[in-house]
């Protein structure tokens, strides 16, 4: 199963370029569904057809899909309900609340996801195409397993500040037993299917050959700033880019002089975002004379953008060690911590140590990094750019060795 998500500035057409991408995916033999997780909901309008919380056919091979969170919450319900029934007996809402649990924090997160878990464990599809709408809601999306799974780690560990109240035969159960008792085993395996399932959904997002994440950005003036920052942000959440969409290309074709200045500007950015995100493959698309609606158009939009390339592929390499996972090697003091971290300064970068994890934090952009046993008793004594990585490094805590 392939899933490719498609990301960028809004307004810069990438819902279109995701339905494009799934046409053509169909038209080329691949059993697709084109997902979209945008709350704008402008897939139907791309596709010209009517599309809902259900997988609708298209066309043979491609079945299209809007996520309904209030749907969601419904349908979801009885199940959540049976789990909670172990430890709340009486727990039950009405109507009305039921609806609102659909704001509750990361209650919009986890019910995407669960979505788009379920497109991606269906036997019906070889790939899903996300229209994922602007990076930031999508890289919040993408980040919450991990944000999840940090919070239940926080439960769930021996010395873990709850952990003595949720384990069976500690805390309630051991102080008051009885119905506390009979709580606390329940809601402690609760959490850790929890976070067993955060760690899976993230195992298969971060999976290089299973998830790509492809920008859409137009040639026009801070658009690659922009880019850049996108990247920043989702290589430091560890995912992967594959491709780089730059859409509304004017051609120098037969134009005047006023196309004539547009084009030229459009080629020189388009070197510039060729430079800047070398060796991923850069698939420009040229204006064109009308807006493309409907499949048959997003069919000849795909071919045009694609050309030979297979779009449910890997089209190619990410800019060098942008979105990898952190790596941990042997120094004479130490050790060193580093991952991929491109278009950044130091000036920009903040770190902090919160128990097993390191705080990263880039600009608006911040990440928990679960820090390898080898590195949990010890100390961070520098951190530094190098090139496009950011290296920290770590020195053996005498203290902590003593006392274990």
């Amino acid at each position: 199963m392939r899933c490719v998500l498609f990301t960028g500035k809004g307004g810069a057409g990438t819902t279109t370029v995701a339905a494009a991408t799934a046409i053509l995916a169909a038209q080329r033999g691949h059993r697709t569904l084109v997902l979209s997780v945008d709350p704008a909901a402008g897939l139907a309008g791309a596709l010209d057809h009517p599309i809902g919380a259900d997988p609708t056919p298209l066309e043979p091979g491609l079945t299209g899909q809007q996520v309904d969170l209030r749907r969601a919450v419904r349908t979801r319900w009885p199940a959540v309900r049976e789990v909670l029934a172990g430890t709340w007996p009486s727990f039950d809402v009405d109507p009305v609340e039921l609806e609102e649990l659909a704001f509750l924090p990361g209650a919009i997160e986890t019910l995407t996801l669960l979505e788009l878990r379920d497109g991606l464990a269906s036997v019906d599809h070889d790939v899903v195409i996300v229209d994922g709408g602007p990076v930031a809601g999508l890289l919040r999306l993408l980040a919450f397993p991990e944000t999840l799974s940090w919070y239940c780690r926080r439960l769930l560990p021996p010395d873990g500040a709850f952990a003595r109240w949720l384990r069976p035969g500690f805390g309630w159960a051991g102080a008051f037993g009885g119905r506390w008792g009979n709580l606390a085993a329940p809601a402690y395996d609760t959490v850790s299917r929890v976070h067993r399932a955060a760690v899976d959904l993230r195992a298969i997002l971060t999976d290089h050959a299973a998830t790509s994440i492809r920008l859409v950005l137009t040639p026009e003036s801070g658009a690659l700033a922009a880019a850049r920052s996108s990247l920043t942000a989702l290589s430091l959440h560890g995912f992967t880019l594959d491709g780089v969409v730059v859409n509304r290309i004017f051609s120098p074709a037969g134009a005047d002089a006023w196309r004539a200045g547009w084009a030229a500007a459009h080629r020189e950015a388009l070197a510039e975002i060729t430079g800047a995100f070398a060796p991923t493959p850069i698939l420009p698309v040229g204006y064109r004379p009308g807006e493309p609606v409907g499949l048959e158009e997003l069919a000849a939009f795909g071919a045009a953008t694609y050309g030979e390339l297979d779009p449910a592929g890997v089209l190619g390499a990410a800019p060098t060690g942008a979105g990898e996972a952190p790596r941990v090697e042997r120094t004479e003091n130490g050790y060193a911590l580093s991952f991929g971290l491109p278009f950044v300064d130091s000036s920009q970068i903040d770190l902090a140590r919160l128990g097993d994890d390191l705080i990263v934090t880039v600009g608006a952009f911040r990440r928990a990094v679960p820090l390898p046993a080898a590195l949990r008793r010890c100390d961070v004594s520098a951190a530094r750019l190098r090139g496009d990585r950011l290296v920290v490094s770590f020195v053996p805590d005498p203290d902590q060795w003593v006392r274990a």
